[in-house]
């Protein structure tokens, strides 16, 4: 059965909230947690997020939050939260399957650099989530937590679920083209994909553009999770890592706010174009100047820059993932999807003077973006370009499009790297969808200003 979605309604799962009542005794970490394995419990059957759990490991990690925050020695603001994790991200206690099967009983009795950061934290690593094979198209079982026949996005869609539905208020996915901000869309998640390299990939290196991002019930939540794990495990190698305070930036309104087309305003469904261009009359209104592609010339020029986004982020993921399928191949003889086949066909073409070429496409596209830095304080887009589409779509993976929904508003973000949170915000026929800010690089803590006060603007409400 279908839910209703309506951004001024919907009461999504948080943490940050529950916090003073464990300080004060009223309540605490193991409560909360079992009250996220009652709504487990029931939803899950259908929802069928999750791929592994460690529930005796949790209710051991909960009652040591809770004696901590007894003592009054809890370890940060997310002590004693539960979380999910993508099962692309290595968990000591659990296994690593990456949505294949050839990696079935994948025990790496190691933790990725996010999750050691997280169980430092106190925070309760419940479980590993569903992903799409390998990360990337071919999808895995989980259905949208708001109607069941449609898709949750790719590839982060457990993650994405898990906090849709309501299990727990928090949950790590991954993005190299929309795998954060597209599922998180699709499931009324606010998220974060930051700053390419703010928060550490750990063993995850092996796309240029891969980032670790944070799918949450409400702002607060998603910023102090990125937060916290930033400060133990810092950025990837070489990379300064995520700027901002513990607390959540104050609202900020934005000045000016540039209109992105990229490659998703020709798909936008009529239903959604009209609830965004009532949105943007909204924030014109509450003093936001609203900049498109023919208002100023730099904003153009970064429109072109863009427009190959998604081709780009193919090529330089397929090139990049050669290697590993090669050897996958190797050692198991089969065992991929028709999806990443084709993949790997893309990449048996191509030459280093290819993905050269590539290469210096997206870095003309990344200084496009940087022209555009005092034309407006940020980006303003749909995150995708409907609601989630239905799991029977007769979709064809190609790189390009995906069966788990169109990432044509997210790869320009992948490709530039550049900092971006999605808002549930908009309901098309009672169904989620997002509208993401995008900031410049190293930027998160304002853009996460400018979201709360948008959010805070079009609810109506405190956020």
């Amino acid at each position: 059965m279908s839910a209703q979605y309506s951004p001024a309604d919907f009461q999504p799962l948080t943490f940050h909230d529950a916090v003073p009542a464990f300080k004060d005794g009223t309540d605490n970490p193991r409560k909360y947690l079992e009250r996220c394995l009652e709504t487990i419990e029931t939803r899950e059957p259908v929802v069928r997020a999750w791929v592994e759990m460690n529930i005796p490991a949790a209710r051991s990690a909960a009652d040591a939050s809770t004696n901590r925050y007894q003592a009054g020695r809890e370890l940060s603001n997310i002590d004693g939260m539960p979380v999910g994790i993508k099962d692309m991200l290595m968990t000591k206690d659990m296994p690593t399957r990456m949505g294949s099967p050839l990696f079935e009983g994948n025990y790496t009795k190691q933790d990725s650099a996010c999750v050691q950061a997280l169980r430092r934290a106190g925070a309760i690593v419940l479980g590993k989530t569903v992903t799409t094979e390998l990360g990337m198209s071919h999808p895995g079982p989980t259905t949208n937590p708001f109607d069941p026949l449609r898709t949750p996005g790719g590839s982060s869609s457990g993650s994405a679920a898990v906090v849709g539905a309501r299990m727990v208020p928090a949950a790590i996915g991954t993005q190299v083209v929309g795998s954060v901000i597209r599922p998180a869309s699709f499931c009324a998640n606010y998220a974060i994909k930051p700053t390419l390299g703010a928060l550490n990939r750990g063993e995850r290196l092996g796309f240029s553009q891969s980032h670790i991002g944070i799918h949450a019930g409400d702002l607060q939540d998603m910023w102090q999770v990125s937060i916290e794990v930033a400060k133990r495990s810092g950025g990837d190698p070489g990379f300064p890592g995520l700027y901002g305070g513990t607390v959540l930036h104050a609202a900020a309104r934005p000045a000016r706010l540039i209109v992105m087309e990229a490659e998703g305003a020709p798909e936008l469904d009529e239903a959604t174009k009209g609830a965004f261009d009532s949105l943007l009359s909204d924030l014109h209104r509450a003093g936001v100047e609203i900049i498109g592609r023919t208002d100023h010339p730099l904003v153009e020029a970064f429109e072109q820059a863009i427009s190959e986004s998604l081709a780009i982020s193919r090529d330089i993921c397929a090139y990049e993932m050669r290697w590993s399928l090669e050897n996958l191949l190797e050692q198991f003889g089969g065992g991929l999807s028709e999806s990443l086949r084709s993949r790997l066909d893309i990449a048996r073409k191509m030459t280093l003077d290819d993905y050269r070429l590539v290469l210096s496409k997206r870095d003309a596209a990344r200084a496009a973006h940087q022209e555009i830095s005092n034309v407006a304080d940020a980006i303003i887009s749909p995150s995708s370009v409907g609601p989630a589409p239905t799991l029977n779509n007769k979709g064809v993976d190609s790189g390009v499009i995906h069966t788990t929904g169109l990432p044509n508003y997210n790869a320009v973000t992948s490709v530039l790297g550049a900092p971006t949170i999605t808002m549930p915000l908009l309901a098309i026929h009672e169904l989620p969808v997002g509208v993401q800010v995008i900031g410049q690089q190293h930027t998160d803590d304002g853009l996460a200003g400018i979201a709360r006060w948008i959010s805070q603007t079009i609810h109506e409400r405190p956020v």
